[in-house]
């Protein structure tokens, strides 16, 4: 006989498993009757294959950084600089019309031994060039912010659909029961485009949606803590209370079997009473040695953003959040996104994306030569890349240095790195003046189904079914970018 305590997964899982729990779990609408039953919370049957990624970690560049004064070196832009830009088809500009081709803000040299061409404002990503795969012919399908960035977080043009960690931890589930798989660090100054809408679990189970933690600031966990307020709660009289509380949580689920989002409320509950222990330690980079802090630019006191240091506050922002970035992913983290915005230089170009390199490219190189020298790279997907790229010709005019470049999705760059990823490799390419792609254009599905191979998963067989209609991460589109797997 069943006791009324009994859950739904236990009544499943006691009646018979295998394949009458899965039928039973059909008729009872359970779409995680098909998870694993090693305590992971992924599905059964995946990974599809061998893995070569454990986890991901995205730097998601929002704005749109210009690939052409950064890593897709064309001297036919220097030749045309200040002639009129002529493309022989007219131009539909996001903006204000075609000003006159713009040459790359800064030069370019060769790095690491496969001699890869960077802008010297990017130099120090140049240490690592050689662990790294540049991707050339990414294509967006809109010059829009929102519809863009929502197509790069979740294969998407439109909101209401899951982020791509939501994918990840749906289907692989947790390495680490006390923290969450798929966190979520935003910009200090604010969300991107679309907010949390980017990491929401939308119709998969709730659990799955990005946990957001803020690195540095005063609560970098909302509502983890007791307020101050709240100082007559003790450890025992909140532990019962949790438990009091799961105890009616569970009675309801009992009555409301099917809606998932009660589960998710009852694990969040639990997972946020063992992040009170873990997530402070994750975060804490006070232990980390100096030459690591060093690595990453974080030269002071890592506690505070010092205004002794000879580096902007902005740096010690993202440099921060790499660093509790890799914390975080060798502790059992699978997902990890990490938002810097300002990448939108419509004007002032030379300023702004100077001050934009000097707040990530120090980071970027710490983290994966951190990774690296610790063995994390091996099985760590490093995702670097925005929405779409910018024009070749200039926004504004030449004449003083209020000019920028307007918006280009027909083509632009992005990078990756570990994880599988063939280093010191430049996959695709641009026409002579990076406006079009030659051949082969990489779709943001293409970017997504490579991610998931890599971390043994076949995009075409991880789906959810919503309203009569099975959904994945790269809709009805996607293809491997075999190019750049080693």
């Amino acid at each position: 006989m069943f006791t009324t305590a009994m859950t739904r997964r236990e009544l499943l899982w006691q009646s018979g498993g295998g394949l009458g729990g899965i039928a039973l779990a059909s008729l009872l609408g359970n779409h995680q009757a098909t998870a694993a039953t090693d305590g992971s919370g992924g599905l059964a049957g995946l990974p599809h294959h061998a893995p070569r990624a454990k986890r991901v970690i995205q730097l998601f560049m929002a704005g749109a950084a210009s690939h052409v004064d950064l890593f897709d070196y064309k001297p036919e832009l220097i030749k045309r600089h200040g002639q009129e830009a002529n493309f022989g088809e007219k131009v539909e500009a996001f903006q204000n019309g075609l000003g006159p081709w713009l040459k790359p803000i800064w030069q370019f040299k060769p790095h690491g031994q496969s001699g890869k061409m960077l802008a010297d404002i990017v130099a120090p990503l140049g240490s690592v060039a050689d662990e790294i795969a540049f991707v050339h012919n990414m294509v967006g399908k809109t010059g829009v912010h929102s519809q863009s960035t929502y197509l790069q977080a979740t294969g998407f043009q439109n909101p209401g659909y899951p982020g791509m960690g939501c994918w990840v931890s749906y289907g692989l589930g947790s390495m680490n029961q006390n923290l969450p798989t798929f966190v979520v660090l935003p910009d200090h100054r604010g969300f991107a485009s679309n907010g949390p809408k980017n990491w929401d679990s939308a119709f998969l189970p709730t659990q799955h949606q990005g946990t957001i933690l803020r690195p540095g600031s005063a609560n970098p966990i909302e509502d983890l803590f007791p307020a101050k307020q709240g100082d007559f709660i003790s450890a025992k009289s909140g532990r019962a209370s949790m438990d009091m509380l799961k105890a009616l949580n569970q009675k309801h689920l009992q009555r409301s079997d099917g809606d998932t989002r009660l589960e998710a409320r009852i694990q969040s509950y639990e997972l946020a009473a063992r992040m009170q222990l873990a997530a402070p330690e994750a975060m804490d980079i006070s232990h980390e040695p100096k030459h690591i802090l060093k690595m990453y630019g974080l030269d002071s006191d890592p506690g505070s953003f010092s205004k002794e240091i000879n580096a902007p506050e902005e740096i010690h922002h993202f440099s921060t959040k790499c660093l509790v970035a890799r914390r975080l992913l060798e502790r059992g983290v699978r997902f990890v996104q990490i938002f810097h915005r300002g990448w939108d230089q419509h004007g002032s170009l030379p300023r702004d994306l100077a001050s934009q390199c000097k707040d990530v490219d120090r980071a970027c190189y710490g983290l994966v030569q951190d990774l690296k020298q610790r063995g994390l790279l091996d099985d760590t997907l490093v995702i670097w890349g925005g929405e779409f790229g910018r024009t070749v010709y200039s926004q504004g005019g030449l004449s003083k240095e209020n000019y920028g470049r307007d918006h280009h999705p027909r083509c632009f760059s992005a990078w990756m790195a570990g994880g599988g990823v063939k280093g010191g490799h430049v996959h695709g390419a641009t026409d002579e003046f990076g406006y079009n792609i030659v051949k082969d254009p990489v779709h943001v599905h293409d970017l997504h189904a490579t991610m998931q191979h890599l971390l043994g998963v076949d995009h075409e067989r991880q789906t959810f079914k919503f309203q009569g209609r099975y959904y994945r991460l790269t809709d009805v589109a996607g293809t491997v970018v075999k190019g750049v797997v080693a």
